[in-house]
């Protein structure tokens, strides 16, 4: 019987210029088009005849893991923990992508406004479950409006009173006159598994895992 190949699932955008450090130096080397922003392709082939990549949303990595399609990927610690799938383990810290999710607010409300007396609040975010159980922690019930981008804008539009969002350098908050006022978590880029897979195929899969430890810096 002819072996299944093996997908790996990588996200598009900003990730993949430093992504394509560790996957150029593997025994795993993808077509070159895999780091194309104009083509339309979404599968790509390896230096591996029996290893191919697919090229997918940054949210939508775990998923296609989770459910089988991909056996491997890369995502990162705020969308890996966002979803929380049982169906996958994060065996390996790529050491790229490092950012930070964090509560941010206009400076303006900031002046006139006291949290201590808060019981619940509205935030806007792309992360609704790490969001409602941060601020339950604090005893805060929170009312999410779900953004999936232009989420610096919703404080200025009444929309809420903070946003929790993926943070970097801090400019895109700076220019919409937003604070950083707490940090959730840090956030790096890690290779993930599918638990069925690596039961099915423990040896070509740990290979693959061995082979991206020794291209991280």
């Amino acid at each position: 019987m002819k072996n299944e190949k093996i997908i790996i699932a990588i996200p598009r955008g900003r990730i993949i210029s430093e992504l394509r450090k560790i996957l150029d130096k593997s025994n795993y080397k993808p077509d070159p088009e895999l780091y194309s922003d104009s083509s339309r392709k979404l599968k790509f082939r390896s230096s591996n005849r029996n290893v191919d990549y697919i090229k997918v949303r940054s949210f939508d990595v775990c998923t296609f893991v989770a459910f089988g399609a991909a056996q491997l990927g890369i995502a990162g610690e705020d969308v890996i923990q966002e979803f929380n799938y049982s169906e996958i383990y994060a065996p390996l810290d790529l050491n790229i992508g490092k950012c930070r999710i964090s509560v941010a607010a206009l400076k303006t409300l900031l002046k006139k406004e006291d949290p201590s007396s808060w019981s619940n609040i509205r935030v806007a975010t792309k992360y609704p479950n790490i969001t409602k159980e941060y601020f339950s922690q604090k005893g805060i019930q929170v009312e999410v409006i779900k953004l999936n981008g232009s989420i610096e804008l919703a404080p200025s539009l009444s929309m809420c009173r903070r946003v929790v969002d993926l943070v970097s350098t801090g400019k895109t908050l700076k220019e919409n006159n937003l604070i950083e006022i707490e940090k959730i978590m840090e956030v790096q880029s890690k290779l993930i598994v599918n638990r069925s897979s690596i039961k099915t195929k423990t040896k070509t899969i740990e290979k693959i895992i061995s082979d991206f430890k020794n291209n991280i810096k």
